[in-house]
């Protein structure tokens, strides 16, 4: 019989509904349940696409002998970290001090009101070198809460104040005093000894995209001329897109590579990663022309229509790694695969473009498809990558995690309203455009003081039940900014000020950051143990320097002295890590890149109709000044929502025309692209 978790809205959760375990949801039933019973709780957190965590869901939570155990002796919880990182970011945090390691799955035990006393990860169903078997685990802990209570008790009360212990930053200067050259130095010092000149990327295996420190080493490079910058972006983007993690046949980004030479993948597929990647590779041809560049980015933005796009208008969260029990089975190939599909030349000359040998580069003789060369017959390649992809669809195709993620989107909206008007792709821009519509339309509601109020997730259309975290409303607001810049839509601007205002109310700190949690949504027993607050990036930007980003950006388009002062208070505690730790702080970097540039604001003026009004505005959507703000109007139809920097701006001589300003100075208006695209150079 299937339990508690089948009436779950999460596809993680759904994926245990039919397990033996007694499994409840994270919430104030499952700890009452853990009080009346009087037995710890077990909290087993992570999310669909994770592989180990269903290799770790058929040993152990459908075993019946252990679930038994489990059921007997603790109030068993599932939690899916994307649908609740609040959660996560807790119990990571103390898993990681008690073990100096985390990851997923993760394993708590707790006491009844949500204290660790014992975290772990991956357990396997027996002894493994140096780690115990689960059963053990469960035994071992079982029977110290029933003989050792006291003890155990203790030390949940000794993690759970050092959990509660705000942590330390280093006294000194405010957000804008670090806004500053010696800064940005002395991180792109440190970033380089970690650079590897040979494989791209920074540091050893596994390597993860890191998307924001490209973007902030491209912006560099477009501020100052920094050829060093230039250089390890370029050798990175490169490496990455002709690698394996890169899928050669339909395009879109793997979640890592499991080596340092980005060849074997960890084969999942994230909605972020694609988001923030594809916005990259367009800022890097924006920049340099690459026509790789332009390939990845067209390749991604059509996968992520085709592939993660929900029936709403939204887009999935994932595609797991698996398919038939296996992981990677859906992308690798043979030689004798790649023959059977193309013939036998055209076979053998596909395997030596594609990285296909005998010996294989992944498990089983089979090899991941890399493309480390631009093939020497363009069209036999369109073909062969066409028939290959034609009978790839045959294969049981890799499951869907189809929650909606507002964060996820809102990075999405952005990354295609910026592709779709600089490329000329409306598709691109409509389904940004419908995105956006979902996440104000079904994500959004207004709470009893009028704020917009946030909530994380939705599927098949209907809400989730839990709140919008920071990141969620950064993120979105970024999207909306993206989406204004891209259409002259001003709605969307207006929504985005609506959302940060909201952030300014109820997630900040008494030292002028960000908490990751509203307070008035704090849950009730994370609170008692320590309320989230991250300063540095993950696989996607940190809440606090993607809030100052997009402050940084609504500050330009509405004048605010206020939303700039608050945006550098945001970027103060990511600045003072950047300097020892720039691979965790790239977003707060990008954004200081933007702050040291001005931002430089263009205000488009002119019919919508009017070819010179759309032609200067693809002019200045192409600029590649870092954390340019764009505004586009009419003036004579400027309605209320309008942002103050298209206001008092009138057309020059009956002509549209556009306005540049930088550092609270503007120059004379210009009617023409080439003058237009030489202020935004200089």
């Amino acid at each position: 019989m299937p339990n508690r978790l089948a009436a779950a809205t999460s596809p993680y959760l759904l994926q245990h509904a039919d397990n033996p375990v007694d499994w409840w949801e994270w919430g104030d039933d499952a700890f009452a349940e853990a009080r009346r019973r009087d037995v710890p709780l077990l909290i087993s957190v992570g999310y669909a696409a994770c592989h180990w965590c269903h290799v770790m869901a058929h040993e152990s939570f459908e075993d019946p002998a252990t679930a038994a155990f489990m059921n007997e002796h603790f109030v068993n919880v599932k939690v899916d970290r994307e649908e609740r990182p609040d959660v996560d970011a807790v119990y990571m945090t103390a898993t990681q001090a008690m073990t100096g390691s985390g990851g997923w799955p993760m394993t708590v035990f707790a006491t009844p009101d949500g204290r660790p006393f014992f975290c772990g990860t991956y357990f396997p169903p027996r002894r493994v070198q140096q780690v115990p078997a689960f059963p053990e685990v469960l035994a071992a802990l079982a029977a110290a809460w029933s003989t050792r209570r006291d003890e155990v008790v203790a030390s949940a009360g000794s993690v759970a104040d050092a959990l509660a212990q705000r942590p330390a930053t280093a006294d000194g200067p405010s957000g804008g005093d670090l806004v500053d050259e010696r800064v940005v130095a002395r991180a792109l010092g440190a970033l380089g000894t970690t650079f590897d000149e040979r494989d791209g990327g920074f540091g050893g295996a596994p390597k993860f995209p890191p998307s924001m420190v490209l973007e902030w080493l491209l912006r560099h490079h477009a501020r100052t001329g920094d050829a060093d910058a230039l250089a390890m972006a370029r050798r990175t983007l490169d490496a990455m897109a002709r690698g394996g993690m890169y899928d050669q046949l339909a395009g879109g980004y793997a979640r890592y590579s499991v080596d340092a030479t980005w060849t074997v993948p960890h084969f999942e597929k994230m909605l972020y990663d694609n988001a923030l990647l594809l916005r990259v590779h367009l800022h890097a041809w924006r920049l340099t022309g690459d026509p790789l560049d332009r390939r990845v980015v067209e390749e991604t933005a059509d996968w992520l229509l085709a592939e993660l796009r929900t029936p709403q208008g939204g887009f999935a969260s994932a595609l797991d790694a698996d398919s038939e029990g296996r992981e990677g089975a859906f992308y690798v190939w043979t030689p004798t695969q790649l023959r059977e599909v193309l013939g036998d030349d055209d076979g053998a000359w596909a395997a030596d473009v594609l990285g296909v040998t005998d010996e294989g580069t992944f498990e089983h003789g089979a090899s991941v498809l890399q493309r480390q060369a631009e093939p020497d017959d363009a069209d036999r390649f369109a073909s062969v990558r066409a028939r290959l992809r034609a009978a790839r669809e045959r294969r049981p195709r890799p499951a869907r995690d189809d929650k909606v993620v507002s964060a996820w989107n809102g990075l999405a909206v952005a990354a295609l309203a910026e592709a779709g008007a600089v490329l000329e792709r409306p598709d691109w821009l409509d389904a940004a455009r419908t995105c956006a519509r979902l996440l104000a339309d079904l994500h959004t509601h207004p709470d009893a003081a009028g704020d917009d109020r946030l909530v994380r997730t939705s599927r098949d259309g209907v809400a989730g039940t839990a709140a919008g975290v920071l990141e969620d409303y950064a993120d979105v607001a970024e999207g909306y900014l993206a989406l204004a810049a891209a259409t002259g839509e001003h709605e969307w601007s207006a929504r985005a000020e609506r959302l940060l205002r909201t952030v300014l109310r109820r997630f900040a700190d008494d030292a002028g950051g960000l908490f990751d949690t509203a307070d008035d949504t704090t849950d009730a027993v994370l609170g008692a143990l320590r309320r989230p607050q991250d300063p540095t990036d993950g696989p996607t930007p940190g809440g606090q320097p993607a809030a100052a980003a997009a402050l940084v950006t609504l500050a330009a388009a509405t004048g605010s002295l206020e939303l700039r002062e608050a945006a550098l208070a945001a970027l103060r505690v990511p600045l003072q890590l950047a300097v020892r730790y720039p691979r965790a702080a790239g977003w707060a970097l990008a954004t200081t890149e933007a702050l040291l540039d001005g931002p430089r604001e263009v205000a488009v003026v002119g019919p919508a109709d009017d070819a010179a009004t759309r032609a200067l505005h693809r002019s200045a959507l192409a600029a590649s000044a870092p954390g340019l703000v764009v505004a586009l109007g009419d003036p004579d139809r400027l309605g209320a929502e309008a942002p103050a920097l298209l206001r008092d701006r009138p057309l020059v001589g009956d002509r549209p025309a556009a306005y540049v300003c930088r550092g609270f100075v503007c120059e004379r208006p210009v009617t023409d692209t080439a003058a237009l695209e030489q202020a935004l150079r200089a």
